[in-house]
């Protein structure tokens, strides 16, 4: 069968302990050559064949699986973070699913999920916001109408765009036709958790500028939100004048 694998953020040891096991245990492993971490591919058995997705198309990669399947043997496809993100595994499933091959799908640590760890941060405050959008600014690939970026920053929410660290000046544009302003804190995450991590810190009329200035391209995720300051309300969870199932409040 094959087995989807979330490879995790870049860290080899951030890989899930199924997952890893899955990986040791493979006959044929196809990862994503751009984005995983090749260390991990240190895990593979000597014998096992290795291929590099991103000199692939998706013909090619069902072609490898399909052959494997065909010799009784174990296909891995290595993604990279969570691959329910931006993973293209849906196009692979439903030609499996033709084919009558079996498979199934290994979580991962997301990429989104290691840049709030980089900057120890959590996305969703009391008071400030408790929405989290996951998006990207439309390239090459567009987006859906009603997905432009403008539109979603009407919200006003935690924001994470994935694929946009190119696009930083038109991702400014797009950010400030809606609840954002030139102020509104954000970050730059180059390369969560791998040991070439860089958290630039700036603000939404400056991402373009200080991406620039540090020479980051690509392979960085953008967070923008008022998440990144300082001021936020309690939780009320851990109040104790709070009642939940599992305890009575108290006067103040």
């Amino acid at each position: 069968m094959v087995h989807f694998v979330g490879a995790g953020p870049g860290a080899p040891d951030l890989i899930t302990v199924r997952g890893a096991e899955y990986l040791k245990q493979a006959d044929v492993v196809i990862y994503a050559g751009s984005l995983v971490n090749p260390v991990l591919l240190g895990m593979c058995r000597e014998n096992c064949k290795i291929y590099n997705s991103a000199e692939m198309t998706l013909e090619q990669v069902i072609e490898v699986m399909k052959n494997a399947e065909a010799e009784g043997k174990t296909t891995l496809r290595l993604h990279t973070g969570d691959p329910c993100l931006y993973g293209a595994i849906r196009e692979q499933m439903d030609l499996l699913d033709e084919l009558g091959i079996a498979y199934d799908d290994i979580p991962g640590v997301s990429s989104f999920c290691g840049a709030a760890a980089a900057i120890r941060g959590e996305y969703t405050l009391p008071g400030v916001s408790q929405s989290v959008i996951i998006t990207r600014m439309a390239g090459r690939t567009p987006v859906p109408e009603g997905e432009r970026l403008s539109k979603l920053a009407e919200h006003g929410a935690t924001m994470v765009l994935f694929l946009s660290a190119g696009l930083l000046e038109e991702v400014e544009q797009e950010l400030l036709q809606g609840a954002y302003t030139k102020e509104t804190p954000a970050a730059i995450v180059y390369k969560a958790t791998w040991p070439e991590e860089k958290v630039l810190y700036c603000t939404v009329g400056t991402l373009a500028k200080s991406a620039a200035e540090a020479g980051v391209r690509k392979t960085a995720l953008i967070l923008v939100g008022d998440f990144l300051q300082s001021s936020y309300e309690r939780s009320k969870l851990y109040d104790p004048t709070f009642t939940t199932e599992f305890r009575e409040g108290t006067s103040r």
